[in-house]
């Protein structure tokens, strides 16, 4: 594994498909961090307009609007506070699992973002949008709304690229 690989995140195979493992860490609570993760009022500020039932089978709504595709699915797992997993996508699309898992540390909370995509050519696309995301979602904890990091995006999926072609590659 290249040294900057895993200043980005990790990818491996799974079977036929890709997954990706992004993480941050903040000094905010699990409590926090959850709110930001299911709180409609927040899932606007940091990804975009949407809703999600806090039990499994859930309804998860999330709208891109003119950026992307609606998120239409349901939460596949929940432990509040701790863990969410729901699909990133919509109707006869190929599951995109999409599981946060909160990990108390000492200061606050490592966010950890596992992706399970498939094995295509938007694998770096997909993992440099949740990268800007989740830099949109710690600054959202620290009160701060920024607009998608479309530089943060193209340095992202640039790395993503040169990561996928060396830990895929075998």
């Amino acid at each position: 594994m290249s040294a900057n690989s895993k200043a980005w995140g990790e990818l491996s195979r799974r079977d036929d498909r890709v997954s990706a493992k992004l993480r941050r860490s903040t000094d905010h609570s699990a409590a926090r961090v959850w709110a930001m993760l299911t709180n409609p009022a927040n899932l606007a500020n940091w990804l975009a307009p949407g809703t999600i039932e806090q039990w499994p089978g859930g309804s998860v709504k999330i709208d891109f609007g003119q950026s992307g595709s609606a998120i239409d699915s349901y939460v596949r797992a929940i432990k509040p506070e701790r863990l969410l997993e729901y699909s990133w996508s919509a109707g006869n699309e190929p599951q995109r699992p999409v599981r946060w898992t909160l990990i108390p540390e000492a200061e606050g909370t490592r966010v950890e973002l596992t992706l399970l995509l498939p094995d295509d050519h938007r694998v770096a696309v997909s993992c440099a949008g949740w990268d800007a995301h989740l830099e949109m979602l710690m600054a959202s904890l620290e009160g701060i709304h920024i607009h998608f990091p479309a530089d943060r995006f193209r340095e992202a999926r640039a790395a993503f690229s040169v990561i996928a072609e060396e830990e895929l590659a075998a």
